[in-house]
């Protein structure tokens, strides 16, 4: 099978997109919040005022844009999507590939302090033999692996895709995987449909269904976790419900509202 040639890509935000941008956060009109209410509820209030203020008066991101830029950054026509991710090669003797998965919400500037660690141990006083080739792809769906009106990819049809990223585009045969979070879950199916190309797995959740059912004596150990994992199902995962059920009238909020995506993707990694 001939090899898919990747593009180079460069991320540039226009003007005219930042304009907008600091059009919107300048004229956000606030909700009210319960007195004392601090998280219990959600997103802060005095917080996400704060973060606006400085997201509208001192984030540069013409700055943070030139440091993604920083990373050999290229896409890749793959079935019905074009899939946007980094690759850089390992500094040592023999590097594995090696393919990094996000989550949600999430990016591959997740990745961005570890990927010079895994690239060039030798830079930072491990053994340049550890070395790794990163590829970093942003999930289809997200950020630069989106366009409008494209196919939505599950779980099996985004490991499929990114098997075909790493062999058919990239040429590498055997590679290991790497995921949190949804990526967890990819990288658990990459290991399960195609053990032959998979070196290892590294996942930092485990995507195995939650069993609530007490045993007869549970230890303390094992009461607290119930406790927590029951505190967790009962005020932690409405975000869950809502896009898993009723995604397309939430979709209405984020895509128009800066402050009211920042507001829904921050509780998430405050919690």
């Amino acid at each position: 099978m001939s090899r898919v040639a990747p593009a180079p890509f460069t991320i540039h935000v226009p003007d005219d997109v930042l304009a907008d941008l600091r059009e919107r956060l300048a004229r956000v009109r606030w909700p009210d919040q319960v007195p004392d209410a601090g998280w219990r509820h959600g997103t802060d209030l005095a917080y996400m005022k704060d973060l606006v203020a400085y997201w509208r008066d001192r984030y540069d991101w013409r700055t943070h844009e030139a440091s993604l830029n920083r990373w050999p950054q290229f896409t890749a026509p793959i079935g019905d999507v074009t899939v946007h991710f980094v690759e850089v090669r390992g500094v040592g003797p023999k590097p594995l590939p090696l393919l990094l998965s996000h989550g949600w919400p999430g990016s591959i500037w997740e990745f961005h302090q570890l990927i010079p660690l895994l690239t060039d141990p030798g830079a930072h006083g491990a053994d340049p033999a550890d070395a790794f080739t990163v590829v970093a792809p942003s999930l289809p769906g997200y950020t630069f692996s989106f366009r409008p009106g494209q196919p939505r990819l599950g779980i099996a049809e985004i490991a499929d895709t990114f098997a075909r990223l790493m062999t058919e585009v990239l040429g590498y045969q055997r590679f290991g995987a790497q995921g949190g979070d949804w990526g967890a879950f990819i990288t658990s199916r990459l290991g399960l449909a195609y053990p032959d190309r998979l070196a290892g797995i590294h996942v930092t959740l485990l995507s195995v269904r939650r069993d609530l059912a007490a045993p007869a004596e549970p230890t303390d150990e094992e009461k607290t976790y119930l406790e927590e994992l029951r505190r967790w199902e009962r005020e932690e995962t409405g975000y869950q419900w809502i896009q898993g059920t009723k995604p397309q009238t939430l979709a209405y909020d984020l895509t128009d509202s800066p402050v009211g995506l920042a507001a829904w993707i921050a509780e998430k990694f405050r919690t």
